[in-house]
């Protein structure tokens, strides 16, 4: 009961004015008392997941649970989550207690200096030109192709108790909606996208692949954020031999394909996407969609279609995020620009 009340402040956070949750907390003691004793007595069923599609920039379906199964959720993870993250290797950045987006990029330029230094001392650096080489490598359709088989069977190396085991069933293989008909399945293919268990699953998943690299491959420079990785080396001929080790690793062990178009191996010197960002040895850049992102919101304030309140709410998170990169000049003149409507 403990756990459920937790679980269910965690899934209420900066959600407080919505709806559903307003209309949960009006009998709350009983819906958690409701929710407990299906868990308990092994009779709980998510309810059916709504979907929307989202453009930004690529267009994606994401999947959202009722508010008690998010509770769940949260309350599964909150005993889970502690039994397998001390497993996981250190660079993994997402969705992770003290990691995320700042922590890569920070991994990412410290390894980014090691190689160019390793570069200087053999005659590599010349006319400041930064030398080595970036796989960046990208899963095609990860949360879709994710096996749930083999999902389970990792998570059963650790978890013990088949009741557990049985509710991460049912949440891998809720109900969906197709076609406005429903229909009732196993899926041994695929998480819904937006779930809290779902972004967990997915760094669990792909463990497997960080222990291949790290300890298998023996690479000293790799970084993973979900399903975006780089590997960093000064031979670019190595790089090719890694990159067709991992295809097939992915292929074999764990039923997944490298994204053709996505996963190049990139000289240095031209700078690498990683995290929303274009990081080169002495600079970071914004990737032009978040610039566009941003104008977009302007103009939709323009056209009046959105408050000055959202729109500073919007802007003061995206500036926040815009500071990690060298957007000085970017910030003042959006700043400027914003001001003219006040």
């Amino acid at each position: 009961m403990k756990n459920l009340i937790l679980a269910y402040k965690r899934a209420r956070k900066g959600k407080t004015k919505k709806l559903y949750v307003k209309e949960f907390e009006e009998n709350l003691a009983y819906n958690i008392k409701i929710l407990h004793n299906e868990l308990k007595n092994q009779t709980y069923k998510p309810k059916l997941l709504k979907t929307f599609i989202l453009r930004d920039p690529k267009t994606r379906k994401i999947s959202k649970s009722d508010f008690r199964d998010r509770i769940v959720h949260h309350a599964l993870i909150n005993i889970i989550e502690p039994i397998f993250d001390k497993l996981f290797i250190y660079d993994s950045c997402a969705n992770r207690i003290g990691k995320g987006n700042l922590f890569a990029i920070k991994r990412f330029e410290k390894f980014l200096r090691k190689i160019s230094k390793n570069g200087k001392i053999k005659g590599w650096f010349n006319n400041n030109q930064i030398k080595g080489y970036c796989l960046k490598a990208d899963i095609k359709h990860y949360f879709q192709e994710i096996n749930n088989n083999l999902l389970i069977k990792i998570l059963q190396r650790k978890i013990k108790d088949n009741k557990t085991i049985q509710l991460i069933k049912k949440i891998l293989s809720n109900q969906k909606i197709e076609n406005n008909q429903l229909k009732i399945k196993n899926y041994i293919k695929g998480m819904p996208l937006g779930n809290l268990t779902s972004q967990f699953f997915a760094n669990l998943y792909l463990n497997e692949l960080d222990y291949f690299i790290k300890h298998k491959l023996k690479v000293k420079y790799y970084l993973r954020y979900v399903d975006d990785f780089v590997l960093l080396h000064n031979s670019k001929e190595q790089l090719k031999i890694l990159k067709l080790r991992i295809i097939h690793f992915l292929n074999n062990q764990l039923k997944l394909e490298l994204h053709p178009d996505k996963s190049k191996i990139i000289s240095l010197s031209k700078g690498v996407d990683f995290v929303g960002f274009k990081i080169f040895y002495h600079h970071k850049r914004l990737r032009k969609r978040n610039i566009k992102n941003i104008f977009v919101i302007i103009k939709k304030y323009k056209k009046e279609e959105i408050s000055k309140e959202k729109l500073l709410e919007i802007f003061q998170g995206w500036k926040t995020y815009a500071r990690w990169a060298n957007s000085f000049k970017l910030i003042r003149r959006l700043e400027m620009e914003i001001n003219k409507y006040q």
